[in-house]
């Protein structure tokens, strides 16, 4: 809030004047007005201030910040279309970091219009700020009037940053600005309704504001391969969680921002949103938000908004996607021209048993069809037919083999929403057992012949991915045959599209060379890592990386510590030590986890216990070691010697979670998973127990898929003439 006044600071009648801190401070207020010094604390060498502030509205206590610190600052400001009122717009860093402040600044001054006039509720507070902090447990917080979050949240360089890096900074500063309107001026009556801040805030600030902004990012596709997959890779396991969960203590609080809260959420609302139509949507959220200002709602508030505008019994309809575990899968057989649809629970681990399969889902089918070259939705005399089309629902759908590839040859008629969800849909019911894994890989070879998209790419490189990581102990020769795949699937593209964006490259153009390249490159593609080893080459020996382009950076540093020796890794360390911007130091740590020399391995695990890695960021070391496989299983071993060490470094903050994950989800065998299980019997687990148990089900998940379709794979690629 505004300051007010300012006046020396004295300890209260009855209290003795001890030391409040170790050194004093000059403190000036948020909105930057400069506060002089005005005396000393007797027997305090410091210098010190007492700053008043303008009373705040009515907030909850979580939502209350204060910062302290000598940040500078950019400034801005925004004239409500509401009120006609102008609002001080500032970003607060350290001095040597503000520059890169500027495109989150920016993306304030640009949001805060759309959300007035979507929600047609003014901004309530008389500034926004927003402080880039170099310690930070989470990604970042939506306090009111002064968001916060770490430096990958909020700093990007136009110089040397990536699209991936823009494309966060602008996801995090749209979700945040969301929460002024759903958490901070409406708040959740308790934390089982936690939803109604996270998912709406997903939704709008991930989506619907960025579509708006950028509509060249394609973010409406997009969603399908962050939110929705995550949703789903989540939800179905046995170990999830409804989005309304019972939050009976502090304990249960930290362990449901996942995403369930924030993707299954805001999946569902875009299920929801294009059942009734955007706009009743929207319409129906701003009576919702309007009829609970400055107070607390809970989901029945939100659905009696919705219904109003739409007619619909809202409640009715999303009771079973909010109030209950999981999702379906619908079943497709055709005979005779019909259709026979069946909805069943959806597990990974596909042995779904009666007592779990008794919920009965509201669907919005949405068929389309192709006849004689041409998409309706009429399926009467069909050739070609698609379920869930443009992928809104949050579920899947199993086709017969032969309908499925006959959907293959037909893709490129379908949007790039159908695409993308028919080979997640085909690439996760194989994982579980719905379908052979063989029949996924004949699916993105056809697929590879006439996809010219990056989405529907990136999710081809999602599904071979998981399956290598899979099959990471199987011979040397399956696993340089599945390598083969990805190379005679990508490489093409590299050729075609060379290793330089132009000039006028559209955003998915330059993201669909970076992932050709970056996937032939883990591929051991020999070529690819010659010109990788040519462009890191004037960076070793002059420290030019001029050749280094931004969104293969990445990628690049990987590669030539992967494929290097002392030298590459001394390298990539100084760049650790002192990055140009936050995304380049994070780069330089998951290069750092690619090595495959024993003693190189052994500083980067000296890492987590030395005081380089800050404890926001020792999950990203975590998950960098469980990507090379030669770390794999001794970084699930030095969690387990070092447990007392990690859980009294996280304390009470999210990074326990994180780091579990991150040690354990990459195992796939069944003895890993009895290693796991049996160190952790005798430990107290009520702070993690939700993110152990679905890292118990990640693993069985991967060990059942294994022991299902090992030789099923091994026969296509013998078939295929990969080995």
């Amino acid at each position: 809030m505004p300051e007010t006044s300012s006046g020396s600071w004295k300890p209260s009648s009855g209290v003795s004047p001890e030391t409040a801190l170790s050194g004093g401070y000059e403190l000036g207020s948020m909105l930057g007005v400069e506060i002089g010094i005005a005396g000393k604390t007797e027997g305090h060498t410091g210098k010190w201030k007492i700053t008043k502030f303008e009373k705040t509205p009515l907030m909850s206590t979580y939502l209350v910040a204060f910062a302290c610190g000598e940040f500078a600052y950019l400034a801005s400001e925004h004239k409500s279309i509401k009120t006609g009122k102008t609002v001080p717009l500032r970003i607060f860093a350290m001095k040597s970091q503000i520059k890169q402040a500027q495109f989150a600044l920016d993306i304030k001054k640009w949001a805060l219009p759309i959300y007035e006039e979507i929600f047609d509720i003014p901004y309530a507070l008389p500034k926004l700020d927003t402080l880039v902090a170099n310690d930070f447990d989470a990604g970042a917080m939506e306090n009111w009037g002064l968001i916060t979050g770490r430096t990958t949240a909020y700093l990007y360089d136009p110089e040397k940053g990536s699209l991936v890096a823009k494309k966060r900074v602008a996801d995090t500063q749209c979700h945040e600005i969301a929460h002024m309107w759903f958490g901070d001026i409406v708040t959740m009556k308790w934390w089982d309704n936690l939803w109604l801040n996270e998912a709406f805030a997903t939704l709008m600030g991930e989506l619907v504001i960025p579509d708006y902004i950028w509509p060249e990012w394609k973010v409406r596709a997009q969603f399908l391969n962050t939110h929705l997959a995550a949703a789903l890779v989540l939800d179905s396991q046995r170990s999830s969680h409804p989005i309304e969960v019972d939050c009976p203590d502090a304990n249960q609080i930290g362990q449901i921002f996942d995403s369930i809260s924030y993707s299954k959420g805001a999946s569902v609302l875009r299920m929801l949103a294009a059942v009734v139509g955007e706009d009743k949507f929207l319409k129906g959220v701003s009576i919702y938000l309007k009829k609970h200002l400055y107070g607390n709602a809970e989901t029945k508030d939100l659905w009696a908004g919705i219904s109003e505008t739409s007619g619909l019994d809202v409640a009715k309809i999303m009771a079973n996607w909010t109030l209950k575990i999981g999702f379906p899968v619908i079943s497709v057989e055709e005979t005779d021209g019909k259709l026979k649809l069946t909805q069943n629970r959806f597990l990974s681990t596909g042995d779904v048993k009666p007592e779990e399969d008794e919920t009965l889902w509201y669907v919005p089918l949405e068929i389309k069809t192709i006849k004689d070259g041409k998409v309706s939705v009429d399926h009467r005399g069909f050739s070609t037919i698609e379920l869930n089309a443009e992928t809104v629902g949050v579920y899947r759908v199993s086709y017969a083999p032969e309908r499925l590839m006959k959907l293959g040859k037909e893709a490129s008629r379908f949007s790039i929403e159908d695409r993308v969800g028919l080979i997640s849909d085909a690439a996760t019911l194989a994982q579980a057992g719905y379908a052979k894994t063989s029949g996924t890989l004949s699916l993105v070879n056809e697929l590879g012949r006439i996809e010219t998209e990056y989405l529907p790419w990136s999710q081809i490189a999602t599904a071979l991915s998981k399956l290598i990581g899979t099959w990471w102990e199987q011979p040397e020769s399956v696993c340089k045959a599945l390598d083969t795949v990805e190379t005679s699937l990508f490489r093409p593209i590299v050729d075609k599209m060379g290793y330089d964006h132009g000039p006028n490259d559209a955003p998915d153009v330059k993201e669909l060379r970076t992932l050709a390249i970056s996937t032939c490159a883990a591929a051991e593609d020999s070529d690819v890592l010659a010109e990788f080893k040519r462009r890191f080459a004037p960076f070793l020996s002059s420290n030019d990386d001029s050749q280094i382009t931004p969104d293969l950076q990445r990628s690049i540093y990987v590669n030539a510590v992967r494929h290097g020796s002392v030298q590459e890794y001394e390298k990539i360390l100084e760049v650790y030590n002192k990055p140009h911007n936050p995304s380049t130091k994070v780069d330089a740590m998951y290069a750092l986890c690619s090595t495959r020399v024993d003693e190189l391995l052994d500083r980067t695990f000296k890492m987590f216990s030395d005081g380089t890695v800050k404890t926001q960021d020792l999950y990203l070391l975590a998950f960098g070691l469980a990507s090379n496989k030669m770390s794999r299983k001794r970084n699930a071993a030095w969690f387990m010697d070092n447990y007392d060490e990690v859980v009294n470094r996280f304390g009470d903050g999210f990074g326990i979670s994180y780091i579990i994950r991150g040690c354990f989800s990459s195992l796939t065998s069944y003895e890993d998973l009895e290693m796991v299980k049996n160190f952790f019997e005798d430990k107290d687990i009520r702070k993690y127990r939700l993110p152990l148990f679905q890292t118990y089900d990640t693993i069985r998940a991967s060990a059942d898929w294994l022991k299902r379709d090992q030789q099923d794979v091994d026969a296509w690629l013998k078939e295929n003439q990969y080995f």
